[in-house]
């Protein structure tokens, strides 16, 4: 099993599993923290354990409870923080985009709550497979079934969604998010971005929050810190990860890593290691 770390307050485990769709591990124990609005681009697939997450997706708020699956899509900011005072328990996988496909994204907007307790039960055997050392063809085997079952709900409920402001003002805030995604570790300015997209700097700003309910320069820092978390898990020291993912310095991942995620990057980077040393090679 992997090996767990944390502070007093949390406790977690993660990792890279070597099977194709499936870009990270997280299983996570938090009594008090919050994330903020974030974003990541890829499916988040959530079952908690113990207790119940509150979370705002898109400007609505929903909850996960222990009998549900939650499906959260790539690209669309999502907050969460305890709902119960004991706090909670959770596993995530997070999958690769083309796993269910960017067509799906506006259904798992409307909808990312499954009450499927057959998709809750192979999903949980899903994660007993991924930590088992050597079970990655059974891995993948169960991804399969648990990717054909969300794509199945998807599918009853994927409908044209009218975008916030018009069309002009979707493809404006969608043209932002290519480029800041194409610009992750160097950055962009917004007098840049403005000048690129021919359109004024609030403007741009305004339409970019109402499209994803997060302003640009939080949707790149959720996005680097998603390159680091990527990074640690590949074994990166912290001090290298931080300008790689295009952070100033070690303090500034440190400072915001530890307030998207939760642990700060060496607690994290700690876990990954153990666990890269127990897993055979």
């Amino acid at each position: 099993m992997p090996s767990t770390g944390g502070t007093g307050r949390s406790r977690f485990t993660a990792w890279r599993p070597g099977v194709g769709g499936v870009t990270e591990v997280l299983h996570a124990r938090f009594f008090e923290h919050a994330y903020p609005m974030h974003t990541h681009d890829t499916w988040s697939l959530l079952i908690v354990d113990d207790g119940m997450v509150r979370y705002d997706l898109e400007h609505d708020e929903h909850g996960a409870l222990h009998d549900q699956v939650t499906l959260l899509p790539p690209h669309v900011p999502h907050s969460g923080s305890p709902a119960t005072p004991g706090g909670f328990r959770k596993r995530v996988l997070y999958l690769g985009a083309d796993v269910l496909g960017e067509r799906h994204i506006g259904a798992a907007v409307d909808r990312p709550t499954l009450a499927d307790p057959l998709l809750r039960d192979r999903v949980h055997r899903l994660h007993t497979a991924l930590a088992e050392p050597g079970g990655e063809l059974e891995a993948e085997s169960r991804l399969a079934f648990v990717a054909e079952r969300l794509v199945r709900h998807l599918d009853l409920r994927s409908a044209p969604r009218p975008a916030p402001g018009g069309r002009d003002a979707a493809v404006l805030a969608d043209r932002l998010r290519q480029l800041l995604d194409a610009r992750v570790g160097e950055g962009l300015t917004l007098r840049e971005a403005a000048a690129r997209l021919h359109a004024h700097p609030t403007h741009l700003v305004r339409t970019f929050s109402r499209a994803y309910g997060i302003a640009p320069h939080q949707y790149l820092v959720a996005r680097r810190v998603d390159r680091a978390r990527r990074m640690l898990l590949d074994g990166v020291p912290p001090h290298t990860v931080a300008v790689a993912a295009g952070f100033y310095d070690q303090s500034h991942l440190t400072r915001h890593f530890k307030r998207v995620v939760g642990v700060a990057p060496g607690r994290y980077a700690a876990g990954a290691a153990v666990l890269s040393r127990r897993r055979p090679r």
